[in-house]
């Protein structure tokens, strides 16, 4: 089986991998976006799966975009049976979604229709889901609506982040995929639409998510804390910086004697020695990172900081 793989990000590189494991599964071509300017000397950093595919010797192909016909018609010189799409951060155009004879099979981190869109992780994290899962499917030309070959359920360990649990997400997925690859080009599954009564769309992350509202309850801002790692965090100010708040855990009012939203108080936990009061709740702090400064312990950030008590955030 001649397949094309179409992906970005770390997390997806264990179902490249095990696609090249896969027997009767012949991989003849990788796609990824370009390479992109980073940092102040603006030098081009190749994305993860380019990296991986680099490394294993893989045809690779970096378009800006699948649309221009000469793009489409290198693809099509690949004779793809099927291609595979896992966080490859672009929308298929029909001429591409009608190329492979076994269409093209996405990889998404929800159940679906729960969940479509950019952010489906950090989604479930902010609203406390217990269980989620990933989904094989069809693509078509929406996002995320194509009908579903199979599906898997994950319960959410606890403390995950959006970065640990994408990754083990998607290593789900990997299983899953290999799982149905082959009875799926044989013909034996039958993809069921999607029921769009019940489905939900996510939105893309902005930074700003990330900056702490001290009138919300303790547990959504610790559901914030893990949903925005890696990016763009939980973060506050203090004295004009900005405060990274990298470890969190929400604790009951009287945990403290209470205060205005905002407001810097002591704990009587030796390793959680300070939190701050939050419109139900206190949210205990455990590991803080002030700008310029390296990450550091609470009780070592007191230490260095003692003025922190009783700040206004």
């Amino acid at each position: 089986m001649r397949l094309v793989f179409m992906g970005t990000p770390h997390f997806v590189v264990p179902v490249l991998d095990s696609l090249l494991n896969a027997p009767q599964v012949e991989v003849v071509g990788v796609y990824t976006p370009p390479d992109r300017p980073q940092g102040r000397g603006q030098n081009p950093d190749m994305t993860p799966v380019k990296q991986y595919a680099l490394e294993r010797g893989l045809p690779l192909f970096q378009p800006a975009s699948l649309r221009p016909e000469p793009v489409r018609a290198a693809l099509a010189s690949l004779a793809p049976e099927v291609i595979v799409v896992a966080a490859y951060g672009r929308l298929l155009p029909p001429p591409v979604l009608a190329l492979p004879a076994h269409g093209c099979l996405n990889l998404h981190p929800s159940l679906l229709p729960r969940y479509r869109g950019p952010s489906p992780v950090v989604t479930a994290l902010l609203e406390g889901l217990e269980v989620t899962g990933v989904t094989l499917m069809r693509l078509d030309e929406g996002m995320d609506t194509g009908p579903i070959i199979a599906q898997r359920e994950y319960p959410v360990p606890q403390g995950a982040t959006a970065e640990s649990l994408t990754g083990e997400l998607f290593q789900l997925g990997a299983e899953l995929l290999l799982t149905c690859l082959l009875p799926w080009v044989r013909g034996e599954l039958t993809p069921q639409p999607q029921d769009d009564a019940l489905a939900t769309v996510t939105r893309k992350v902005e930074r700003a998510d990330g900056a702490a509202d001290w009138h919300r309850p303790a547990v959504e801002l610790e559901r914030c804390q893990r949903a925005f790692t890696p990016w763009p965090g939980l973060f506050t100010s203090w004295q004009g910086k900005l405060l990274k708040l990298l470890e969190v855990v929400a604790l009951p009012a009287a945990a403290a004697g209470g205060g205005q939203a905002g407001t810097v108080v002591s704990l009587p936990d030796a390793e959680i020695p300070v939190g701050v009061v939050t419109g139900a709740g206190i949210l205990g702090l455990r590991q803080v990172q002030l700008e310029g400064r390296r990450p550091t312990t609470a009780p070592e950030f007191l230490r260095g900081f003692p003025k922190f008590l009783g700040a206004a955030l």
